[in-house]
């Protein structure tokens, strides 16, 4: 069995982060904290332990997400993934996030993307095909795509 994920929630809209918390756990992984301002993010990035950061594009203090994610990269301990329902927002390099899932999701959308993420994290590239509702950044889709060749 693959070891599960420890998830980051950066979301400013409490009803959705307690959803997504409550699937992440459903589905086997652990929720290490939900952030709501880039600031409250930064915070928790410097101080959790998290493979998977989900970040929402707008948060309590305006569209900093993409700043968020940024800030993840820098500091090299987790992988982002945009959950947003505004994609066209994110720039065309992704600010080195894995991918996107579009909102809304479905719950089997998100369990499958987080079936896809764990086999990255854990033993990437992952074998299972990518989920639909889940876009891989351009960097990414070179490495975990899978070859039709």
């Amino acid at each position: 069995m693959i070891e599960p994920l420890k998830v980051l929630i950066v979301e400013d809209e409490a009803l959705l982060a307690m959803e997504l918390e409550s699937l992440v756990e459903e589905a086997g992984h652990s929720v290490v904290g939900w952030a709501t301002s880039s600031a409250e993010a930064k915070s928790m990035v410097d101080t959790t332990d998290a493979d998977i950061a989900f970040v929402d594009i707008h948060l309590t203090d305006g569209p900093t997400g993409v700043e968020v994610a940024e800030y993840i990269g820098e500091k090299n301990n987790s992988m982002v993934v945009f959950m947003t329902a505004n994609p066209k927002r994110i720039p065309d390099h992704f600010a080195g996030a894995v991918g996107v899932i579009a909102k809304p999701y479905t719950m089997n959308g998100l369990n499958s993307a987080l079936r896809y993420l764990q086999e990255g994290v854990r033993r990437p590239p992952p074998s299972s095909v990518r989920p639909a509702g889940f876009t891989l950044s351009p960097a990414f889709e070179t490495v975990w795509a899978p070859s039709t060749a």
